[in-house]
């Protein structure tokens, strides 16, 4: 992967990274109940996506 690829990809999984905060903090502050612990298992979800995409950034 060239050195260009790699800094795109990081940035876009530090981008879904910051997406998954802001929908945690969403989900605790505003919601409660079963759609609080949906949005924490999607915002999860999202954030090993992210964390995915930047050790991929780093091979």
């Amino acid at each position: 992967m060239d050195p260009m690829t790699k800094m795109w990809v990081s940035l876009i999984a530090m981008l879904v990274m910051g997406l998954s905060v802001f929908i945690i903090t969403f989900a605790r502050t505003k919601t409660t109940g079963v759609l609080r612990g949906t949005l924490s298992f999607v915002a999860f979800i999202i954030m090993v996506v992210g964390f995915l995409g930047g050790m991929a950034a780093l091979m």
